[in-house]
């Protein structure tokens, strides 16, 4: 019998997620258990004696050394995700500097992160108050058109491009101070003709993969655009073996920035991860000049995350195998079926999002072995 098992865990007691999230992450807590030689044993239970090894899959980034410790967890192989000190450093706020040296900043704060990934990110400042977004949005007006960034959106949602201080002022007075003061928020230089890269690196078990690829996008079910997918390469090992692969330039550039990016975050003390990654993206700024950077990090189960795991299962099975590419889709409204053999990981109507079928592929890369 087995004694060890996998869990998900919800952080945030009450705290709500889609239906199409939820059986996503039910499903790769399965594949995961499989993966491990462990047993899938749901959802989390505080008051449950579990007599071996508990693995974790939350939903979110955990926040807190010490509360993560208190259920175990304490190293990278005891989740599929990772662990921060302070609830910043799991949002994409953490990625510029403050618009001034002494403004205010939640606890925890550190300007030396900002400083040592300034060259592989975008120009961008993080505000707390409204009087910081309005003197940041109005220093990089003056480079062009500015991108606020909730730091709580994901799938691109809840994004505002304004071209004049009157628009600035506009986005600024619909955005709650409290909320602001608490989470923050991100003003960047906008980029157009923009491309989307993933970098990043997964640890299960004793088994490492590292990998690029490139993020789509696609009509949700309301018209807006929003993330529809990830096409992965992804190679057994680290990034010194991903680098050995026949990358394009703007690839390179992207992984060397990822790294840059990922050292940088051994600043924070207690923060630990073994899942990995970091958007990158590569447009035109106003000037019409090519201009890459680093947007955010992800230190929890994300959309590339069925990729991931394929990529992990095709490297267990053949010990040879040295490279894969993988995709996850994500299509809103009536479609096809899904390909007869792909991992389907969620088709149907969610109660928020409507219809929606999720799934994965995963097949050779030419430089396999």
């Amino acid at each position: 019998m087995l004694h060890d098992v996998v869990v998900e865990y919800s952080p945030q007691a009450g705290g709500f997620a889609d239906a199409h999230e939820r059986v996503t992450r039910a499903e790769i807590a399965k594949r995961l258990a499989a993966l491990m030689g462990f047993a899938y044993a749901g959802e989390y239970d505080p008051s449950a004696h579990y007599p071996g090894r508990v693995y974790f899959v939350p939903s979110d980034t955990l926040v807190g050394v010490e509360q993560a410790a208190r259920l175990g967890i304490t190293a990278e192989h005891h989740l599929f995700g990772g662990v921060v000190p302070h609830p910043f450093v799991a949002t994409k706020v953490v990625t510029h500097s403050l618009v001034e040296p002494n403004a205010y900043a939640p606890e925890g704060w550190s300007e030396t992160f900002p400083s040592q990934v300034q060259n592989v990110v975008l120009f961008g400042f993080s505000v707390f108050t409204p009087e910081q977004a309005q003197a940041a949005g109005e220093r990089l007006l003056e480079r062009g058109p500015v991108r606020l960034k909730p730091v709580h959106a994901t799938a691109g949602r809840g994004q505002r491009v304004v071209a004049s201080v009157i628009e600035l002022a506009d986005a600024l007075a619909a955005i709650d101070p409290a909320e602001l003061a608490d989470a923050g928020l991100v003003l960047e230089e906008n980029l157009t003709a923009v491309r989307t890269y993933s970098v990043g690196q997964v640890r299960v078990a004793d088994l490492t993969a590292t990998y690029y690829g490139h993020q789509r996008l696609t009509n949700d079910n309301a018209g807006e655009e929003v993330y529809g997918g990830s096409d992965l390469v992804i190679v057994r090992g680290n990034f010194e073996a991903l680098v050995q692969l026949h990358l394009p330039e703007s690839i390179r550039i992207a992984v060397k920035q990822a790294q840059v990016y990922d050292a940088a975050t051994s600043i924070f003390p207690g923060l630990f991860a073994s899942r990995r990654n970091y958007d990158v993206a590569e447009g035109l700024n106003a000037l019409g000049q090519l201009r890459s950077g680093v947007l955010e990090q992800s230190w929890r189960i994300g959309g590339a995350s069925g990729a991931e795991i394929a990529a992990l299962e095709a490297f267990r099975a053949d010990p040879d195998l040295q490279a894969v590419r993988a995709s996850t889709y994500e299509i809103y409204g009536e479609s096809p079926a899904p390909p007869p053999h792909a991992t389907v990981y969620f088709r149907g109507t969610d109660e928020r999002v409507g219809m929606l079928t999720k799934y994965t592929v995963v097949e050779a890369h030419d430089d396999a072995r």
